[in-house]
């Protein structure tokens, strides 16, 4: 899966299950629609956890970072519709990030993703980034595998909270971000239990804090499909 645009806004949260057929309903068929409408946005995506019930990643590619803060995004944040200001509240446990792509490779819509929440060590920054970028390129191409990026959170500077947020609470916010995708799920698990490991990333200058999370494809859009249709 190859990466439509140079930002990405990434989510994490939790629905209950007596929320999640009209979640279902309403993301896929008014929410992206409408997220797909807003210049700027490319391509977004709806994936549910393999591990846990309740749990979803989103997301959304973007043609340049400042998509984050034009007009046609913040109006559609602090104007949702009455559908959307029933579901709000449902989104549990929210993490938002919003996102600089540093690095993607690989190519297609796969099935299977992993993404790794990570942070870097003081100082170890750029040392970090050099040997991530270059070990995510080796990835993308062995067998089981179709892509592998990195996203760095850089919140933007005037960012405030948005009626979305309001509704919904306080969003909590990831770091460094990698997404590992195939369409072999076994093989995107064991790659990153090796070569993306905690104890892996820390030998590259990471912190000994790292979260990861399996998920399989639940639904894709693009902005091509929405003016399609």
């Amino acid at each position: 899966m190859s990466l439509l645009g140079k930002a990405a806004v990434a989510m994490w949260w939790t629905i209950r299950p007596e929320q999640r057929s009209e979640f279902g309903d309403w993301h896929s068929h008014e929410h992206f629609p409408e997220r797909m409408s807003i210049p700027g946005f490319r391509r977004g995506s709806r994936w549910t956890s393999t591990r846990d019930a309740d749990g979803f990643f989103v997301l959304y590619e973007l043609e340049q970072y400042e998509t984050l803060t034009s007009r046609g995004y913040l109006d559609r944040l602090n104007a949702p519709t009455p559908w959307s200001t029933k579901m709000m509240p449902h989104h549990l446990n929210m993490v938002r990030s919003q996102c600089r792509v540093a690095a993607s490779f690989g190519g297609g819509v796969a099935t299977s993703l992993a993404p790794v929440r990570l942070s870097a060590e003081a100082g170890q920054e750029e040392s970090l980034k050099t040997k991530l970028v270059a070990a995510l390129h080796d990835l993308a191409s062995k067998p089981g595998l179709t892509g592998a990026h990195l996203l760095m959170t850089d919140t933007p500077k005037t960012s405030s909270p948005t009626t979305e947020q309001q509704i919904r609470g306080s969003d909590g916010v990831a770091d460094w971000i990698v997404l590992l995708s195939g369409y072999d799920c076994e093989i995107v698990q064991r790659t990153v239990l090796n070569e993306l490991s905690t104890s892996a990333l820390r030998s590259m200058g990471a912190r000994s804090e790292s979260s990861t999370g399996h998920y399989a494809l639940a639904y894709t859009m693009t902005a091509q499909d929405v003016a399609a249709g």
